[in-house]
């Protein structure tokens, strides 16, 4: 399937590892000028070199903390600016607090949902003047049901869906799309997955034990949904949250 991508310009919040760095490769292999952000500089200089080697296309790269709003703000205009225009952009940085103290619903607040609702007006009058605009933001099966990250993180990953599908019905008369994407648990080296199994044992096994595909997804498996849902191929595919999980959750979506 083509999926109408070649020489569309992207954001990707968080694109240096992880899900954030597939979703980046992948829109990169479809043709698509991708830029990144992330607080470690030196992995976004490395992330951008790479993305350059896949499309020979355009990649930019800065080291933002997405809970920075002017910060965010400034640095997608400058994008928008340089390369005359955004089509997608993809909410992907989480803080990812599962504790219950004031500081850990102040980061989830401050980085997924700040974080997504600037990066948006930043880029809405890019992606108004485009002829595919696209919002996605990452959400998790921990805002659908409530699991062991109940708390600030489940709750923000809810409102996120909440916020999404309300932009898309605002937008839909400006031709841009909105959708969430909901990965159930996704291992990969340095994760926090990775993490919890080295150190926490007790809980991998019994997260592990849940899905029935007996393991978790890698990140390019969640990228792929993304890029679907972000591309010109699901043209008439807003306000959805798609969720990614390998049949983990038990729930119906109505």
């Amino acid at each position: 399937m083509d999926l109408q991508l070649k020489g569309l310009k992207a954001i990707v919040t968080g694109g240096t590892k992880g899900i954030g760095l597939a979703i980046a490769r992948t829109l990169a292999r479809e043709g698509v000028d991708v830029a990144i952000c992330a607080r470690d500089a030196a992995a976004v200089e490395a992330a951008v070199v790479d993305l350059k080697g896949l499309s020979g296309g355009r990649a930019l790269g800065a080291s933002i903390d997405v809970a920075d709003g002017a910060a965010l703000k400034a640095w997608v205009a400058s994008v928008g600016t340089q390369w005359d225009g955004l089509d997608i952009v993809v909410a992907n940085v989480s803080a990812l607090a599962i504790g219950n103290d004031i500081e850990s619903w102040r980061k989830e607040f401050e980085t997924d949902l700040l974080g997504t609702v600037n990066l948006v007006d930043a880029a809405l009058s890019f992606l108004e003047s485009s002829k595919a605009g696209s919002i996605v933001a990452i959400s998790s099966v921990s805002g659908r049901e409530i699991d062991f990250a109940a708390g600030p993180y489940g709750t923000f990953k809810a409102a996120l869906v909440h916020y999404v599908q309300g932009l898309a019905y605002q937008l839909a008369p400006r031709g841009i799309r909105a959708n969430t994407v909901s990965p159930g648990n996704v291992y990969f080296e340095g994760g926090v997955w990775d993490w919890i199994e080295h150190n926490n044992p007790t809980l991998y096994a019994e997260a592990l034990a849940l899905n029935p595909t007996g393991r978790m997804a890698n990140p390019q498996e969640i990228a792929n949904a993304v890029v679907f849902v972000a591309s010109p191929a699901a043209s008439f595919v807003s306000g959805t949250n798609l969720v990614v999980d390998g049949a983990l959750t038990r729930g119906v979506q109505l």
